[in-house]
């Protein structure tokens, strides 16, 4: 029973304080479910903004080592590989100490050690040493991932969670937009001044936590909470098998999800004939749908089941890949992603959400990082399956492959998330 910066169980019967200012109640309004989320939410928001805004470093890492510390390219891209593991260690971990210990404290170390590390990492010369540093860079960051969705499930009420969780990564999209093309120039000038601004805005997001008064909706993570709920749901996640099958959905649709960063490029350039910066427009067309229609959308779907979304979710991921089989057409490409990109909006909230309702409310922060890290496998796993299948079997069996995993996926979400065990609190008041 470790010490805790989240409120006890009386305090957090207090009505949550709410941002300053309110949207119109209208239905016509896409936005409407945004005021009456809690103001920690929009401290999330304004965390992640910062801290992807100066997320550069990890884009451009492979270039750092190769051109700055000549590394060979395959030196330089098995540290991209030794992150991807590190991440699926340490996000886990995050999830477990949030926890033990609070999600804000994890959230506020993680970014604190995070942007140190960065402000370090150019030290390191030798491949021994970046290796080291990457790993603890990596340790640090990722697990913040995990603490920030176990938090939001702390201060949400259940039915806004999918807008609180749209809205999170809209932030994260919204700073993903500027970083890179800022690491881009900054790489031009000076690796150095990459490595600072990127640690700067990550001290600053921590300092957002540090400096801002955080007050939780419920009593997660509380005393009273932990003793009254240790016996609740099953022993450990390995025990929960109807999660475990959805793990496994989670991990499916993600091999689909990330060949837009491997196969897809190789496909549209090599086997259409097609310019890189059509590649770029994509990622355009996808960014700007996110940010204008993700909110909205869970907004719109508030009173969907989270099933149904997680079903449509992965069958769009299935359709959007898969027509890339028979569609050779730069608009057809287009179409395309469109498709993916409306089942990335309702599939990624609705999959927190989803664990928030199923996970037992001691144990949220062990289930947000198994979740991180099926995404982690999925990322390490995808993109070398994806380019494997694309040079050995050709474009038409790649992407049936990938419509065939996306329907598998939408399979196992099906059968794992009807039978998924009542939350925590409705466990208790039927006991």
């Amino acid at each position: 029973m470790g010490l805790t910066t989240e409120p006890t169980v009386r305090e957090s019967r207090r009505p949550p304080r709410r941002w300053p200012f309110s949207f119109a109640d209208s239905r016509l309004n896409p936005w409407r479910g945004l005021g009456g989320l809690p103001r920690e939410v929009w401290l999330l928001f304004a965390t992640n903004l910062i801290n992807r805004t100066g997320m550069m470093v990890l884009p451009f890492l492979v270039l750092y080592l190769t051109r700055e510390l000549g590394f060979s390219p395959a030196r330089a891209g098995a540290m991209l590989a030794v992150y991807g593991a590190s991440a699926i260690v340490f996000g886990p971990m995050g999830g477990r100490l949030s926890d033990r210990i609070g999600a804000l404290r994890v959230m506020r170390a993680s970014l604190i050690a995070s942007g140190f590390a960065l402000l370090v990492f150019p030290v390191a010369k030798s491949f021994a040493a970046v290796a080291a540093m990457t790993v603890l860079w990596a340790g640090c960051g990722e697990m913040f991932r995990p603490a920030s969705l176990a938090a939001i499930t702390h201060v949400v009420a259940p039915e806004q969670r999918r807008q609180a969780f749209a809205l999170n990564r809209l932030a994260i999209n919204l700073g993903m937009s500027i970083g890179p093309a800022l690491g881009g120039f900054l790489a031009t000038v000076s690796f150095r001044a990459m490595f600072a601004v990127d640690a700067v805005t990550t001290l600053l997001a921590g300092a957002v936590l540090l400096l801002t008064p955080w007050r939780a909706f419920s009593g997660v993570n509380s005393e009273a909470t932990a003793r009254e709920g240790d016996t609740v749901g099953p022993a450990t996640i390995f025990h929960d098998r109807f999660f475990l099958i959805f793990l496994g959905g989670v991990f499916l649709v993600g091999i689909v999800f990330f060949q837009h960063e491997s196969a897809l490029p190789l496909y549209l350039v090599q086997y259409l004939g097609l310019s890189p910066a059509f590649y770029g427009l994509l990622f355009t067309i996808n960014t700007l749908l996110i940010v204008a229609l993700e909110v909205p959308i869970n907004t719109a779907t508030a009173h969907w089941p989270n099933t149904r979304l997680l079903i449509i979710g992965c069958l769009l991921f299935a359709v959007g890949f898969g027509a890339l089989g028979v569609i050779a057409s730069p608009a057809g490409v287009i179409a395309t992603v469109v498709v993916w990109t409306f089942g990335e909006m309702m599939l990624f909230p609705a999959i927190s959400a989803h664990m928030a309702e199923i996970a037992p409310e001691n144990r949220r922060g062990v289930y947000m990082g198994a979740y991180s890290m099926s995404l982690s496998l999925a990322l390490t796993v995808g993109p070398w399956m994806g380019t494997q299948l694309l040079a050995a079997l050709g474009p038409v069996n790649v992407w049936s492959v990938m419509f065939g995993l996306g329907v598998l996926a939408a399979v196992s979400m099906a059968y794992a998330a009807p039978r998924a065990r009542p939350p925590l609190a409705a466990a208790a008041a039927e006991s």
